[in-house]
Formats: C-alpha cells, structure tokens, sequence
C-alpha cells in the first residue's frame, strides 16, 4: 500500500471523531444508535434507504436493474430510496458532494474526475471490466469502414461533428485517446457535439445528419446496426483497441464519508450485485428477459446482439479487479484524460478490493 493510504485513513478518523463530537453536544447526528443507528440505522430499527445515482440506463448498470427485479437488494437488507438518471458524471459528483445520494454509478473516467478534487472519494463496485463505448456512424459514411486499421478509422473521423453525451463523460474520453493515437486533437480536429444520455436522441441526430458519427454508450450501436441506419466503426469491447481490453469502465464510487455512514448498505449493495453479475452470465433466457423491460421498446434483434455480448463484459464480481484497474489507470493517464489518477490501494474501498 501506498504512503497516501494512512493519510486519507487518518483524515476519516478525524472527521468521523468531529462529527460524534458533535453529536456528544446534542446534535442529532449518525453517531448516536439511539438516532439512526449503527451502520446506518434509522430510529426504531429501521433501515436507511441507499440513495444510488447513475448516468443512464446503459447496459453498465443493467445489472442494478437484475439486482433490484430479482429481489437481490430486499434478500441483502438494502432499502434503495432514489435512483435518479443525472446524465453525466460531473452531475453524479455534485449530488454525491451534496448529500443527495450515496453512491454514484458511473464509469472510471468520472471516478477519476472526482478524484482530482475530493481526497476522499473511493470506488466501492465493478460493474463492468470492458470498455462499452461504440463510434457509431451513419451509412453514408466514407472514408473508412469496419475492416479498416484503427488508424485509418481515427483518421477518418477528423474534421467530422462527432455526439457525445456530455464533457468529461466516457464517451468524450474514447475520442480524445483515438485521436491521440494519430496525432490530433478531439477538441481541435473535431466537433463534438453535446447530445446529452437520451439513445433516442443520440440515434435522431444521426439519421437526420446532424452529426456524422456517434461516440455512444451500449446499446446505440447495436440499435443503429440492426435498425439499418449505419454500423459501429471502433468498438473497444470486439478487441478494435487493445490497449482497453479488459479495462474497468462500469462502476460505483462515493466518498469514505457517504460510505462510512452506511457501511452495511453499501456491504449488502456488493453482496446484491454479486449476485446480479452472476445470473446475468448464467440464465440466458432470464437475462434477455429482464433486458427486454429494461431497455423498454427495443427490438429483438437488438437484444439478441447484446445478449451475444453482455455475459462477457460484466465484471466477475463486485470487488474491484486490480488488473482490469491498472488497465484503466494506465490508458486514462498515458492518454492525458487526467493528469493524477490515485493508485489502487489508495483509491479502492477496503471492503471492495479484489
């Protein structure tokens, strides 16, 4: 472990010690049994809801949706409360700064992101270790296809209005590493649309040529495939970039304080979410069952697809894998996304390790 562990460690011990001391004064406070309990319990033995924010309803956090439907949360004791779609990570960090949800499913990069300016955020799941954006483009696109090199891909993308869902979002990383590898500029040599989380919306956009290409989440490009209105250029997840296989991109993160104040939550959360990934890889049939109501009007042979693939990019637990980690800590770091990305032991909740 590195030196930065004691600190962040110390810093929590200071804070949780602050705040019992005001609870020692008479403020109601999560200190006090009598109030809220131990491990996040409410008056008279109730448990706490576990508010749970994410970015949208791609297939990363599919497996919330199989946890909460199968009954995996309820057999795990953990009342979710809200779990509100906020669209881009910066919008997970300001609620989780907040105080209006205690954990925030998102991808790496805005794991990272929150990193560069609260010390003690931490990851607490793993979702899923591929990389799950596409570059999706329309039929009339020329230039490249998708038998083409990568580099002939990229190159083929410059000059061109490229959706994304938002700055700072997963989908805006994938393009400044492609272009990076080609000596551009994603923000120069390109224009990147802001298109916000709606794969309605994203999928409009390209069919009525507003933009050129998409740099989206699963399941647009599956969509767009089987829908006939263009192909995925570069997919990370079918092996078009080595350098993210196997990258941690789906997960949780909080903050050692949020955490802390709902230790058993979020314990039971992990235990909930094992169980997820495990059906998800193991009964077919109810997988594409449950996906068909998550991704409510989407055709079968749009669910067929991701059903060839879903199994193999879920994460094999909850616990954070240290390599599907460092994969992702080398490529958002040699790619300049961020310039300071914590170390594993630094940066994993002791209780999610892998």
């Amino acid at each position: 472990m590195s030196s930065n562990s004691t600190p962040r460690r110390a810093r929590r011990r200071r804070l949780l010690a602050s705040v019992c001391l005001v609870s020692a004064l008479g403020t109601l406070t999560a200190c006090n049994p009598a109030v809220t309990g131990e491990g996040g319990e409410a008056a008279g033995g109730a448990t706490e809801a576990l508010n749970v924010g994410q970015i949208s309803d791609s297939v990363a956090f599919f497996p919330l949706f199989v946890a909460e439907e199968q009954g995996f949360f309820e057999e795990e004791n953990v009342t979710l409360g809200d779990r509100p779609r906020l669209g881009t990570g910066a919008k997970l960090a300001a609620a989780l700064k907040s105080g209006s949800i205690d954990l925030g499913a998102g991808v790496t990069t805005d794991a990272f992101n929150l990193a560069t300016v609260q010390d003690d955020a931490v990851l607490t799941s793993s979702l899923v270790s591929e990389y799950y954006v596409d570059v999706v483009v329309g039929p009339d696109f020329t230039g490249a296809d998708a038998d083409s090199s990568l580099e002939e891909k990229v190159n083929a993308l410059v000059g061109k209005n490229i959706g994304i869902t938002g700055p700072g979002s997963g989908t805006e990383a994938l393009l400044t590493y492609l272009f990076s590898l080609v000596g551009k500029d994603a923000q120069r040599d390109a224009t990147l649309v802001n298109l916000g989380a709606s794969p309605s919306a994203a999928m409009g956009a390209l069919t009525a040529g507003r933009v050129d290409a998409l740099s989206f989440f699963q399941p647009v490009g599956q969509m767009v495939e089987t829908n006939g209105d263009g192909s995925i250029l570069i997919s990370p997840q079918r092996g078009d970039v080595p350098e993210l296989t196997g990258a941690l991109h789906g997960v949780v993160f909080s903050s050692e304080e949020l955490v802390g104040a709902k230790q058993e939550q979020v314990e039971g959360f992990n235990r909930a979410i094992d169980k997820s990934l495990d059906y998800i890889r193991e009964d077919r049939d109810g997988t594409r069952a449950l996906l068909e109501d998550y991704l409510q009007e989407t055709s079968p042979e749009t669910l067929d697809a991701l059903m060839d693939i879903l199994p193999e990019e879920v994460a094999d637990s909850a616990a954070i894998d240290r390599e599907a980690y460092e994969t992702a800590r080398t490529f958002h770091l040699e790619s300049g996304l961020v310039e300071e990305a914590p170390e594993y032991d630094d940066f994993v909740h002791e209780g999610a390790a892998g």
